[in-house]
């Protein structure tokens, strides 16, 4: 694999996850939140490439595959999901 590529995966997934991780942390609402999640989604999208094609770095495409699914989750409660987990209303 071209060497320049390699470096492109790696250098955007810890990039694009770090921005993530900011966003999430200034707590700017839900919609910043979820599109948050979409970035951190593409990051291990990248790292999961990058960890496969990278000899000795099967562990970090393991990790990332794992990341992905929970980003995804964060993806569908944030943007997809309609209510906001735990404003549902009591029955009686």
């Amino acid at each position: 694999m071209n060497e320049a590529i390699l470096t492109g995966l790696q250098y955007y997934g810890a990039g694009a996850a770090t921005l993530a991780a900011l966003v999430v942390s200034l707590n700017l609402g839900r919609r910043w939140t979820g599109w948050a999640f979409v970035i951190f989604v593409t990051s291990s999208i990248a790292l999961v490439a990058w960890g496969f094609l990278q000899p000795d770095s099967e562990g970090i495409g393991w990790q990332n595959i794992a990341l992905l699914v929970i980003n995804a989750i964060g993806v569908y409660r944030y943007l997809i999901l309609k209510e906001k987990p735990g404003d549902e209303q009591p029955s009686e």
